[in-house]
């Protein structure tokens, strides 16, 4: 059976990925269905390789932060235990590999926005391609949470609104107070200001 390779090009990023359809579901011969290895390179870093396993755990982690990241949220996805991992840093984005076998320390790749965008434009037209039918085990997409959206805005900016609508009511309320009284009336302050007459004009 012949090995099929497809290759998705970026500026800075190149993912290749080898495979063979899966006669079990009828696949026809130009389709991968079992991935077999990948590779993945980036500009100025070393060359990438690994199993499903590890393309799945470096799309559950890299597209869904950059999701957030478009959304101003800055938060890591993946964790110690999980092939691949990516958080915030100064001069950009740390993409952190965790190899399988033993010995082998896990590598860090520095990423800045193009390049970045660069690896989810590869990994987003992989999941997307029709002749590639596999089942991918990752997150789908589900809406912000509240507590993320709010704590990207500035403490100061939430509340504005409500000091702003306090104070004018404040103020409102402080010049009613100013408004003389009728002498000799036996109403309240407010009873004699909601039963004062207008003048029509």
């Amino acid at each position: 059976m012949l090995k099929l390779s497809f290759r998705y090009d970026q500026t800075s990023a190149r993912l290749e990925v080898d495979g063979l359809p899966d006669i079990s579901l009828g696949h026809s011969e130009e389709t991968i269905g079992i991935i077999s290895s990948w590779t993945l390179q980036l500009v100025g870093s070393p060359e990438l390789s690994g199993k499903r396993v590890h393309l799945e755990s470096m799309m559950a982690a890299v597209l869904p932060y950059a999701r957030h990241r478009l959304s101003g949220v800055k938060r890591a996805f993946g964790d110690e235990h999980q092939p691949v991992s990516i958080s915030p840093n100064e001069s950009g984005h740390k993409l952190l590999l965790r190899s399988s076998q033993k010995g082998v320390k896990p590598l860090t790749v520095h990423l800045d926005d193009a390049e970045l965008t660069d690896l989810v434009r590869c990994l987003d037209a992989l999941r997307l391609d029709i002749r590639v039918k596999v089942s991918w085990q990752i997150p789908s997409y589900r809406p912000l949470h509240h507590k993320d959206i709010a704590d990207r805005v500035p403490f100061a900016r939430r509340f504005t609104a409500a000091l702003i609508g306090i104070s004018a009511f404040v103020s409102v309320a402080a010049i009613g107070l100013l408004i003389p009284i009728p002498e000799g009336s036996d109403l309240s302050p407010i009873e004699a200001r909601l039963t004062m007459p207008t003048r029509k004009l």
